[in-house]
């Protein structure tokens, strides 16, 4: 291959990406030259294409017109600059581990930024733990997993987590980022003090809550509408050197939402055989103690001995356990598989409606379709831990409840999976249970209006100020029609 820097292929080159973004706007697009520096990164190839044309749900198949391998945080504010300086732009999705379930982080006939390529080279911010003062400086595109092992290596520990750790640090804080943990620390966008973000005009800008705090807070849980993380400084603690996990069961759920909510703290719904044939439902309680190293281990046990007390959990039903740190934070393994779908759904449901919820939609659907495979979460949240300035959106009671289908099907059978999870959002619209959906994967504007109700017009706003010509996640389907 000749060098790209003799005039004859430095020519070819630019008349090939010169090409390909007239082809790539939104509409009849014209032509838009990038800038040289990208023309080895912008691939067009069938294997780039088709590798960010599915996702982790592989239901959503969309094609790009190109993926970027970006190998420095400037390459991808020429991306955006060159969109937005086109006539007709053309849409800019970021792809950090391709675990969006609905086609979130799909840009059909646009460009895919695929952000492994920042974890894979010597020129990412990667992971810069500040043990002094109990933060790190991650870069956007980098895993939870990865973040774990780093601070762990140090003594220390994000302070809140999501369940899966193989998603990236940008993804997350573009939603929520919960686990069994929020009750107690809030969602991971809580717990973040500064971003480096790329705007839709191509502007790198550093915010926080002193600094662009309106930037800030629109970024947070913000669905990748305002800009794109590139850096996030995260809260770090103590990291406890063992864990006793524990597991209770349930047969009655008014037990088991009372338990729960005396501890605020996240369940897991598990099978155990002989409880499941007699009940039909059973739920399951978990709860963790931390210990640090000078803890004594009897002393914890005596201490969850006196919780659970007065739990009203089936007697003799109690699974616990000590597990290192790590071992209990990477409980949910890492299953990629082509031939898999998963048609997940997530919702928040308010408290005054949980028993609804339980007898219309566990028993009445759920129990009775008996086809739900994978974990289903279900564990409360306390709406004060929560920023209201963020774009997340959740209910309007103190406490509401995540519960989290997590199902796992074939290529050809996903859809009794998708029809189930539409009946469950029909019930409670019948119903009147206010239910928010987390990853919506809503595709009309009149749909995400209802979303986001009374943060609506801020969101409109935010997105004409920071993303004006409509170039940052299209893939989430909310401004493409405007």
């Amino acid at each position: 291959m000749a060098k790209s820097g003799s005039t004859p292929i430095h020519l070819i080159v630019m008349l090939l990406v010169t090409y390909f973004l007239c082809t790539v706007g939104k509409s009849n697009a014209l032509a838009c030259p990038l800038p040289p520096e990208l023309a080895t990164k912008l691939h067009v190839d069938q294997v780039a294409v088709d590798s960010a044309s599915s996702d982790y749900g592989n239901i959503v198949h969309s094609k790009p017109a190109a993926v970027l391998y970006p190998s420095s945080i400037e390459d991808i504010q020429r991306l955006v600059r060159s969109s937005y300086n086109c006539p007709i732009p053309f849409g800019i999705s970021v792809r950090g581990n391709g675990h969006s379930v609905n086609g979130q982080d799909m840009a059909r006939d646009g460009v895919v930024v695929d952000m492994k390529s920042l974890r894979e080279n010597k020129h990412g911010i990667k992971i810069r733990v500040y043990k002094n003062h109990l933060f790190a400086d991650v870069g956007g595109e980098q895993l939870w997993i990865d973040v774990l092992h780093t601070t762990a290596a140090q003594g220390l520990s994000p302070v809140s987590w999501t369940d899966f750790l193989y998603l990236s640090v940008g993804g997350t804080l573009s939603n929520a980022g919960i686990s069994g943990q929020t009750f107690l620390h809030g969602p991971q966008i809580s717990n973040v003090y500064e971003l480096d973000v790329i705007t839709g005009n191509g502007e790198l800008v550093t915010c926080s809550k002193r600094n662009n705090s309106d930037l800030f807070d629109s970024v947070l849980g913000g669905l990748g509408q305002f800009g794109i993380i590139t850096r996030a400084r995260i809260g770090l603690r103590s990291a406890p050197a063992k864990v006793r996990w524990s597991r209770a069961f349930y047969s009655n759920f008014s037990d088991f939402i009372r338990d729960q909510e005396r501890i605020a703290r996240g369940s897991q719904r598990d099978v155990a055989n002989y409880l499941e044939e007699k009940h039909g439902i059973i739920y399951c309680l978990e709860l963790t103690k931390y210990y640090f190293v000078d803890d004594i281990a009897s002393e914890i046990d005596q201490d969850l001995q006196q919780v659970f007390k007065d739990f009203a959990h089936v007697p003799g039903f109690i699974d616990a356990k000590f597990v290192s740190h790590q071992d209990f934070l990477t409980r949910v393994p890492n299953v990629e598989n082509e031939s898999l779908t998963h048609p997940w759904q997530n919702l928040f449901i308010p408290k005054s409606r949980i028993s609804d919820f339980n007898s219309g939609v566990l028993r009445e659907i759920v129990l009775k379709r008996n086809i739900t495979t994978g974990p289903v979460l279900f564990y409360p949240l306390n709406r004060h831990k929560w920023d209201a300035k963020s774009s997340a959106v959740i209910p309007d009671e103190e406490i509401f409840y995540t519960t989290s289908f997590l199902h796992t099907g074939g290529i050809d059978n996903w859809q009794v999976y998708d029809d189930q999870n539409k009946a469950v959002v029909r019930f409670c619209e019948e119903a009147g249970i206010k239910i928010v959906k987390y990853l919506a994967d809503y595709t009309t504007i009149e749909e995400w209006i209802k979303h986001f109700g009374s943060k609506w017009t801020t969101f409109r706003e935010r997105k004409a100020q920071y993303d004006p010509k409509n170039i940052l996640s299209p893939g989430q389907k909310i401004f493409n029609g405007i």
